[in-house]
């Protein structure tokens, strides 16, 4: 299903067909710098179970897939997710990853804001956040165009860093 398209991409939801895809996109090192570190197919597989099951059957939204609309290819995920405790409340972010070969071309940004337009039109969320690695530059500049701005920091458990809080809305 589409969710959304701009001029270069669409965004659909993600399915059992893109695991290789999104095996290349997990396993890389780099990719994953930011995150739990690169990852093998059966953490993939469990990670697309719970995409189909959890966040669209139970939430009615989740990570989408992002993909060339010249080409079809997927090129990385773009979505909301539900976070029950963010510094004391339940919290939507909006969080996107790409492959390398899609880096420092606006694709991030562009389906950001679509993802988010998305969301507030769409589906009536009046609030998105992204959780930010403090060093990821790239991921606050995206933020950044979304108009979000720096809001707290959060520190979960079993990372070495506290996390960026950013918003687009003051509430």
């Amino acid at each position: 299903m589409i969710i959304c398209t701009t001029d270069r991409l669409i965004i659909r939801h993600v399915h059992i067909g893109d695991v290789d895809a999104l095996c290349h996109l997990f396993g890389d090192p780099e990719v994953m710098r930011y995150g739990d570190g690169a990852q093998e197919r059966p953490w993939v597989e469990a990670w697309l179970h719970t995409t189909l099951a959890r966040y669209h059957q139970h939430w009615g939204f989740g990570p989408y897939a992002v993909t060339l609309r010249a080409t079809a290819t997927l090129i990385g995920y773009c979505g909301l997710f539900y976070v029950d405790d963010v510094n004391g409340r339940p919290e939507i972010e909006i969080g996107y990853r790409l492959i390398q070969s899609a880096w420092g071309q606006g694709y991030a940004s562009e389906a950001a804001q679509a993802v988010a337009t998305y969301a507030t039109t769409t589906l009536g969320i009046t609030r998105l956040i992204a959780m930010i690695d403090p060093s990821n530059v790239a991921s606050l500049r995206v933020a950044q165009k979304l108009g979000m701005h720096y809001e707290a920091e959060v520190m979960f458990d079993g990372y070495p860093h506290p996390d960026h809080v950013y918003t687009n809305s003051a509430t």
